[in-house]
């Protein structure tokens, strides 16, 4: 087994998965759709939808800077040189696969796709198990102490460990 402090994958799991998610709403809703309701209630989910999207899409534009000014790797197979722990940091310590949840979740109620919604629970759920996780024991590893007092502050999603 590889060890941790080098990186935490050698597969860039979380963008594979949410767009493997995205994918499978979209061809259940083209086979299977869910129904969804007409009328005002579908422009208020619509409208609902256009904000989370907006939300998502800033969310990853700021971490990406973040990622940057800090000189560390956005790549998630690849090993961080620096603990980031201001910006969006520190509100989530995964700020970026927050944004794909909230693109994913807005997304569906923009367009009406229903599937898109537990698509995006079940992308999170994926991603924290085949990412985020390893991602953590890779920090852990690297930056000890200093790791393990963020994570203890910082929720792993925005308001929940």
């Amino acid at each position: 087994m590889p060890d941790p402090r080098d990186r935490p994958n050698t597969i860039p799991w979380p963008p594979l998965i949410y767009l493997g998610f995205a994918v499978g709403a979209v061809i259940l809703h083209r086979f299977l759709p869910l129904p969804w309701p007409d009328g005002i209630l579908r422009m208020v989910l619509a409208a609902i939808g256009l904000c989370l999207l907006c939300a998502g899409v800033a969310l990853e534009l700021v971490t990406a800077l973040t990622f940057r000014r800090h000189r560390t790797t956005i790549l998630p197979h690849r090993g961080a040189t620096a603990l980031i722990t201001d910006g969006p940091f520190a509100k989530s310590r995964n700020p970026i696969y927050t944004g794909n949840t909230l693109l994913l979740l807005g997304a569906g109620l923009l367009a009406g796709i229903a599937w898109l919604i537990p698509a995006a629970l079940g992308a999170a759920f994926t991603t924290q198990k085949l990412a985020i996780e390893r991602e953590e024991r890779h920090l852990a590893a690297r930056f000890g102490a200093t790791w393990t007092d963020y994570a203890a502050r910082t929720p792993r999603w925005l308001f929940w460990k």
